[in-house]
């Protein structure tokens, strides 16, 4: 991809993000296939001279190969659907597309190239391709980091109209308004019962405007290009059958919310059934080989930090050693697996006697909920201050991963007093290991509501794997980084 080429790409992508959402979404899959040529041209340049460059002759047929790998990535990329507008920014499918190209392009050059008879250099082959999919995966990353950045000032989003209850409209329009990054942005609400006493003012600073059989009428009105259909009894299959029809004329797309909280794709399938597409949920998994694989996985990655971390292990200890006197350590009961009580291990960070100060300090609690949070809290150490701005006191943590109390992901490890109040569906946070991260640390931290903290640890609880815990290690560190919502 030339310089000029690429340049004339991304202003007129900055242009688009002004316009309607059609624009900009066009916009992005050109850049991101000039994106793809580019990164393909790049990869066969570099294994065509890491493998041929010392030898004295041209093979021609590497160098047309290198030269053709700018037509065959983009076009396995499409047929992977890997420019799909609906995974443009959010999800993992956008990456996961892009491997499974790098795989079918490798699978189609062994099978043609047993089939014709040829002879390809498997030196060749190893560094192109496998280096194809690593840098479009750098560069699609740094796309959507692009992205999120428009959308934080508004700009790149789809208007939303939802439909369904004041509760669960609400519900919506909160949760992405503060998670920007879904690009999608509630205008209107159309409520599914008329007589709700928010039907004709606002839910949550959105609009409530008609019932269900006003939606088109108020998907025109405000020029919205997306249909969010919740969970609403009132919401038949021949109603929503007729709303599609009607969204249809329009080309605005239909998003129909199941009645399910907080359960991820893998975990679902659609079975057609006598004409029904029913849903088929599976049961998270809580034992089995895939949990042996996480201790495994903990314990390495635990005992390879701690070693990499000793001499940060001891400047830090001698640190709070100097300030005070007191003790490096802070040793603190939670509650763990099933209920089970441990010793959880930090740098202290706090006056020695905080715990005693703590019921002083009751009514400048900041957090709602079960949880006790002061953005200033007077017992904070300087040292301690800096610690926990950088994330630096959880780092004893790995002993009790070693140990087995707790895991690299998993919910916020809980004070017992914390753990007493528990109502029935937060218990179920005990099911599994608590972590030194997770979705808690990688959505605000300090900054979220009890509420909101307990939806992700039973969001992360329901829909455990491997992968998500791989992204929850990624993303901990640009959240430690940032400094978002540590004190």
């Amino acid at each position: 991809m030339s310089g000029r080429t690429a340049v004339g790409a991304r202003r007129r992508w900055t242009e688009a993000v002004e316009a309607d959402s059609a624009s900009w979404t066009s916009a992005y899959v050109r850049i991101a296939v000039l994106a793809d040529c580019g990164c393909a041209l790049a990869a066969g340049l570099v294994a065509f001279t890491i493998r041929f460059g010392s030898q004295g002759h041209t093979p021609s047929t590497y160098l047309a190969l290198s030269l053709s790998l700018p037509l065959l990535w983009p076009l396995t990329v499409a047929l992977s659907g890997g420019y799909d507008s609906r995974f443009i920014g959010v999800g993992p499918d956008e990456f996961r597309k892009i491997v499974n190209a790098g795989m079918w392009l490798i699978a189609a050059l062994a099978v043609l190239s047993y089939a014709a008879r040829a002879d390809i250099a498997r030196g060749y082959v190893v560094i192109a391709l496998p280096c194809i999919t690593l840098l479009d995966l750098f560069v699609r990353y740094a796309l959507r980091k692009r992205l999120h950045r428009f959308r934080r000032r508004g700009k790149c989003v789809r208007r939303a109209v939802a439909v369904g209850h004041a509760s669960v409209v609400a519900d919506l329009a909160v949760e992405l308004r503060r998670e920007t990054h879904h690009g999608l942005l509630v205008v209107a609400a159309c409520l599914a019962d008329p007589a709700d006493p928010a039907a004709g003012s606002e839910i949550a600073g959105v609009p409530a405007i008609g019932g269900l059989d006003d939606v088109a009428g108020v998907v025109q009105r405000f020029q919205a290009d997306t249909v969010a259909v919740l969970a609403c009894p009132e919401m038949s299959g021949v109603r929503l059958r007729d709303l599609a029809w009607e969204l249809e004329k329009t080309d605005t797309d239909l998003c129909v919310a199941p009645a399910l909280l907080d359960v991820a794709g893998p975990r679902t399938t659609i079975r057609p059934v006598a004409g029904l597409p029913l849903l088929h949920v599976d049961h998270p998994e809580f034992t089995g080989a895939r949990r042996v694989i996480k201790a495994v996985f903990d314990r390495a990655v635990a005992g390879a930090a701690m070693i990499l971390a000793a001499p940060l292990f001891i400047f830090v200890a001698i640190a709070i050693k100097i300030a005070d006197g007191g003790p490096a350590l802070f040793r603190q009961t939670r509650v763990g697996k099933d209920g089970r009580t441990f010793t959880v291990y930090k740098f202290r960070t706090m006056v020695l006697d905080a715990e005693d100060r703590k019921p002083q300090l009751a009514d400048h609690n900041e957090h709602d909920g079960v949880l006790f949070k002061i953005r200033s809290d007077p017992r904070i150490t300087k040292v301690g201050r800096w610690l926990r701005r950088w994330s630096v006191d959880e780092l004893p943590q790995l002993i009790n991963v070693l140990r087995g109390d707790m895991s690299m992901v998993g919910p916020r490890p809980a004070l017992p007093d914390e753990a007493a109040r528990y109502r029935d569906h937060v218990r179920r946070r005990l099911m599994v290991k608590p972590g030194i991260t997770g979705l808690w640390q990688v959505n605000g931290r300090s900054d979220l509501s009890w509420d909101e903290s307990v939806r992700l640890d039973l969001r992360y609880v329901e829909n455990w794997s491997f992968v998500l815990d791989l992204l929850i290690l990624w993303k901990t560190l640009s959240a430690v980084l940032g400094g978002y919502g540590a004190y």
